[in-house]
Parts: C-alpha cells; structure tokens; sequence
C-alpha cells in the first residue's frame, strides 16, 4: 500500500523564510477560499496531503511549507515562489527566490552540481572572479545580497567596526576587497562613518550628560554598522 507523505508540524530549517502574510494576502486578491487552493495543490501538482487546514497552517506560519510546497503554492495563487517568501539571506534562498534549478547554477558558474550543493550547505563562497560575476548575474544579486550570500558580512562587518573605531583611512583597501564599489565612494562613507561614530562616543564621555544613552546609542550604531554602510553608499539589497 503506498503511503501518502504527511507534512511535518514542526519548522523546517532548510526551507526558505516563507512569507505567511504574503500568501494570506495573495490569495484573498484572488477571491479564493484555503479549499481552493488546496485542490488547485492536490489536483496540479501531485500533492495530494493539502487539505484547507495545511493551508490555514502556512499562512498563521505554523508551519513552513517545503520547497516543493512552495513552488506548488506559488503556482496555485498564480506569483512566483520569490512572492511568498521574506528577504533572502542565504545563497539557497536567493536561488529558491528566483526559481532557478540548483543544476543551472552549477552550470552557469561552471562548477560540479555536488561542489555547488556543498557551497550552499556552507554558506562559503570559494568562486574566482569569473564565476563569483556569473553566480551575481544568474540568480540577479545585487551587491550586498552578494556579500551576504557568499559568507563575507560578517567580515565586512569586522572591517568597517574597526575602520570608525581606529583609523579609517587603513580600512579603504580592505573594504574594497569585499565590496567593489568606487574608491572615492568608500573613502567617503568611511569617513561620515567615523565622524559619526565619534560623535556618539564624545557624548558619551562629555561633562553634559550623555551619559547612558548615548552609550547604548554608540552601541546600536555599531551593531548595525553594515546596514549603515550599504544604505550610504546607495546600494540595496534585495527588499
């Protein structure tokens, strides 16, 4: 007797970052009740498990529909599977975002499927300049969806907590490694960096009470010291 696979009710963590609302959201524009997209799932896309409920289930978030489920999903409400997800962070999820086959990356990259996968489940980029340019161009990433995609944030994060705590000037180059932009560009944003880095910290020690708050203040503006950085130089990500 052949069982039917049944979804699990707990969080899938290699699943993309599914975007419950959206679905909600979607599907109530389209006029369509949980039952129909159900059946639209069971009767399209071989799945024959989704009920209303599973349904109802995906769009409360409690629980995280799998790749296949998505892409199903996302044909059933008539939107690409990038419209039912949140912001991709991970090389896996921009690819499942742009609804390209893991063997069209490899292939567009020039790399082994199974070297490919390896990356993914990594999170580590080792690509030369060919192919970092040509994983960039098939899944559509802009520069900072880059970086973060091929494991360098958190460098670029290091780097750029040091450049407007010490000297920035030393940081230009290093900077530039990781995030290829116009020097000038970086040499400016590094520098209004610094500048306002410094003004935290001098309210902070200054006899007119910046006390307590500008300390936490100083603290935030570092923890977020890469978004700081991307939205000066006036490069996005994907939204």
């Amino acid at each position: 007797m052949c069982r039917v696979r049944q979804p699990s009710a707990r969080p899938n963590p290699s699943a993309p970052p599914f975007d419950a609302p959206a679905a909600r959201r979607l599907r109530a524009a389209l006029g369509m009740g949980p039952e129909h997209v159900a059946y639209g799932m069971r009767a399209s896309y071989g799945l024959p498990y989704v009920t209303p409920d599973l349904v109802i289930a995906w769009e409360r978030g409690t629980i995280t529909p799998s790749n296949p489920e998505l892409t199903a999903l996302a044909g059933a409400l008539w939107c690409s599977p990038g419209e039912l997800i949140g912001r991709p962070r991970t090389l896996r999820e921009h690819r499942v975002a742009r609804g390209v086959a893991p063997e069209d990356v490899a292939r567009a990259v020039g790399m082994d499927l199974r070297a490919y996968l390896r990356t993914e489940e990594s999170g580590q980029w080792r690509g030369d300049e060919r192919q970092s340019a040509a994983l960039a161009r098939v899944l559509d990433l802009a520069l900072p969806d880059f970086v973060a995609v091929t494991g360098r944030e958190t460098k670029l994060a290091e780097l750029l907590h040091s450049a407007v705590t010490t000297r920035w000037q030393a940081y230009v180059a290093p900077v530039l490694r990781l995030a290829p932009l116009e020097r000038g560009v970086v040499e400016a944003v590094l520098q209004g960096l610094h500048q306002d880095y410094q003004g935290h910290m001098t309210a902070t020690l200054s006899w007119g009470g910046g006390g307590t708050g500008a300390s936490e203040s100083g603290r935030d503006f570092l923890d977020r010291i890469v978004e700081h950085f991307w939205d000066r130089t006036g490069t996005t990500g994907t939204g």
